[in-house]
């Protein structure tokens, strides 16, 4: 087969053991949160492992096919991305007031999950045949600031908050730590800043204002808005040092938790585990966003470099946010924790993007 070159180019299996433990502690951590009495979802650990499974598919194969192949097809990947967005709205499912999911069967494709890779690649593509290297200006940003914003606003109109300030949160960085200039960084904050009346008031939802005042007075409606932070710093905090042991933690045996499988798995896990076990799971976080950059440091090319960077900006915004939010630091705005939330589109997402860092590391040594 032509994709797949005869070579034999190094495995990365630091990235492979570190993202390999990450995904074994989450699958043991979904079987103690949906362990509570009566949950009735207590096979939603043997799902996580079927989504393991396939997402190991999606790794091995973006992880064998070259990815200057991928670079050949990056704009036609965008394209079906934003197409999928679009079918939301025709086909969609609306759960919670929101139509973010495409029912197949059993299984519900979320296409803002996919693109957060598909993002990624579109800005590679972009930056790899701009020859530019000095420092970028505002003007700059116009070309990659569309490859963005249509997707950003289809996902808005969802709505799914989370994810459009996650994808915008990856762009910046990419855009930053590919030389854009300070002044254009400073500028660009202030016009954003400025826009906050504007989007208050016209684009966020009510419930996403009371999730953003309940943030900003946890105690102002615990019992209703501020609930699931407050739930969730109360079994963080109970954790201690050692935590309370496996399927020993009371706020989530005891069904304080919401969506504890979902967007509130690390309170589980702090709960149990305590301070010790949140230094090492943070630890793993941390050497996954850190290796990525490592891997983006030593590609070949400009496409490699930004793919690995994307996915390490990924990473690493997506366990910042998630973190913060059940930690009370950020408003509860429903990102999943990588490789440690339920959710199919989720891990596959995340594993695809496993794929193209190794895919780049591997070959890091050839061309």
């Amino acid at each position: 087969m032509t994709l797949l070159r005869e070579h034999k180019d190094p495995f990365d299996w630091p990235l492979f053991l570190c993202v390999a433990s990450i995904a074994l502690v989450g699958v043991t951590n979904l079987y103690s949160a949906t362990s509570a009495a009566h949950s009735g979802r207590s096979d939603i650990y043997v799902l996580q492992i079927y989504w393991l499974t396939l997402g190991s598919v999606a790794a091995i194969v973006c992880a064998l096919v070259d990815y200057r192949y991928v670079e050949r097809y990056a704009w036609a990947i965008y394209g079906v991305g934003v197409g999928l967005l679009m079918l939301v709205f025709l086909l969609g499912r609306e759960i919670r007031g929101s139509q973010r999911w495409i029912p197949i069967g059993t299984f519900a494709l979320q296409p803002s999950e996919f693109m957060k890779v598909i993002l990624v690649i579109a800005l590679a593509k972009f930056l790899h045949a701009d020859s530019k290297v000095e420092g970028r200006t505002l003007l700059d940003l116009i070309v990659p600031g569309a490859i963005i914003t249509v997707p950003i606003a289809l996902i808005l109109i969802q709505p799914d908050l989370g994810t459009a300030l996650l994808l915008v949160a990856t762009f910046g960085t990419i855009m930053m730590l590919t030389q854009l200039k300070w002044r254009s960084i400073v500028t660009l904050f202030g016009v954003l800043a400025g826009c906050a009346p504007l989007t208050w008031n016209y684009l966020l939802k009510d419930y996403q204002r009371f999730r953003i005042l309940a943030f900003i007075n946890p105690e102002s409606d615990v019992l209703d808005t501020g609930w699931h932070a407050y739930q969730s710093m109360v079994a963080i905090g109970s954790g201690g040092w050692f935590g309370k042991g496996f399927m020993q933690g009371t706020q989530n045996q005891f069904r304080f938790l919401p969506d504890a499988p979902t967007d509130f798995p690390f309170p589980v896990w702090a709960e149990e585990h305590g301070f010790c076990g949140v230094i090492i799971l943070l630890g793993l976080y941390a050497f996954w966003t850190l290796w990525g950059i490592r891997i983006a440091a030593q590609a070949k090319d400009r496409f490699g470099a930004v793919i690995a960077l994307g996915v390490s900006a990924t990473v690493f915004w997506q366990s910042v946010i998630n973190i913060g939010m059940v930690a009370g630091i950020v408003p509860v705005v429903g990102v999943p924790l990588p490789l440690f939330s339920y959710g199919g589109s989720s891990v596959i997402t995340t594993m695809a993007g496993v794929g193209l860092l190794m895919n780049v590391s591997m070959r890091r040594f050839r061309y």
